[in-house]
């Protein structure tokens, strides 16, 4: 063990790093449980953001009729539900999983991050240099926040569409990812110094193939948000073609890459492999010296692969595509430790 680089007395990153995974472990059930409000189109069922009275859900039939009405007023009950027919127990169904969603954030996240954070601060337990770190993780949890109800908002207004903007979804889904990443980081750091190591460094290598992984994320994000796994049911072909049919370029290329739903979803088919060549190129290089991260790097790309596939050839069966976008987050997860592990070689 390195003296210049054991903790502390009193300091136990040990125990800091078990808390930071099981804060990990919430960010991935929150990004399953946002997969499920997705898919239901439940995102829009609560029409106001009250960060603290909001964490009951309506207790009382007046209660309920009260959040039931205001929902009436978006396009999403006037234009869709409306028409169909919804009744109030069909409402109950997808306010639930909205208000799940937003429970786990402020329940889960919350008292699971900010309580323990406060308490190792005052107890001087937070290595050095690692407390900016955390209030950045906090910072970042803020932000989510935020920005979850900048998503919400564009699907409420009277002159808006019946789904929320697909850029803002993205935005919303990414950050997620990269506070997972930044959390699984920071545990493996905690890892590190608890056997007297260095923080690792990110490589240009590390850099690259997280940066190819979160373009694969966003253009999963947009195949979301624009509704785009439907447009195809066939695999490898879509419609029975190699390229689509279908796709508007009259807006100009960048326009159809961002929000035609036919090219948008054959990218997001097609860079998946570029992004599993990356990946097993990171794994190769991590084999000998971490060689669990290389299986849970082959493991988790592997399965997304095959998910992502069922997911399209069942129509956007919803299990299947609520454990796509999960096994998504678990790739981040191994991604981040398989680049981690290439930073402490370095």
């Amino acid at each position: 063990m390195n003296s210049a680089h054991t903790p502390a007395r009193g300091i136990r990153p040990l125990i800091l790093a078990r808390w930071l995974w099981l804060v990990a472990a919430i960010i991935v059930c929150v990004v399953a449980v946002g997969g499920i409000t997705r898919l239901t189109e439940s995102g829009l069922s609560i029409t106001e953001w009250k960060p603290v009275t909001g964490v009951l859900p309506p207790l009382s039939e007046q209660q309920w009729h009260a959040e039931f009405e205001a929902y009436k007023q978006i396009p999403q009950y006037t234009q869709v539900n409306g028409p169909a027919g919804m009744t109030l127990e069909e409402y109950k169904f997808i306010y639930f999983w909205e208000w799940f969603h937003r429970f786990l954030v402020r329940t889960g996240l919350g008292l699971a991050f900010v309580v323990p954070l406060a308490w190792f601060w005052l107890r001087g337990s937070i290595p050095a240099g690692f407390k900016p770190r955390l209030l950045g993780l906090l910072g970042l949890g803020l932000l989510q926040a935020v920005v979850g109800w900048w998503m919400v908002k564009s699907g409420l207004s009277g002159d808006a569409d019946v789904k929320v903007s697909h850029f803002r979804l993205a935005t919303h889904l990414l950050l997620a990812l990269f506070t997972l990443t930044y959390t699984t980081w920071t545990a493996l750091d905690m890892h590190a110094l608890a056997r007297g190591e260095k923080p690792a460094r990110l490589t240009g290598f590390g850099i690259f193939a997280l940066a190819a992984l979160f373009l694969q994320l966003f253009l999963g994000a947009l195949v979301a948000g624009l509704r785009a796994g439907h447009v195809a049911n066939d695999w490898p072909l879509m419609m029975g073609r190699f390229w689509p049919d279908g796709i508007d370029w009259s807006q100009g290329v960048i326009h159809a890459v961002l929000n035609d739903p036919f090219l948008v979803h054959f990218l997001h088919r097609w860079w998946a492999w570029g992004v599993v060549a990356i990946l097993v190129i990171l794994a190769r290089r991590i084999r000998k010296s971490l060689r669990p991260a290389s299986i849970a790097i082959h493991s988790a790309f592997g399965l997304q692969i095959i998910l992502g596939i069922a997911t399209v050839m069942t129509g956007v069966e919803l299990w299947l595509a609520v454990l796509h976008q999960t096994v998504g987050a678990l790739v981040v997860m191994a991604t981040a430790w398989g680049a981690h592990g290439l930073g402490r070689q370095r």
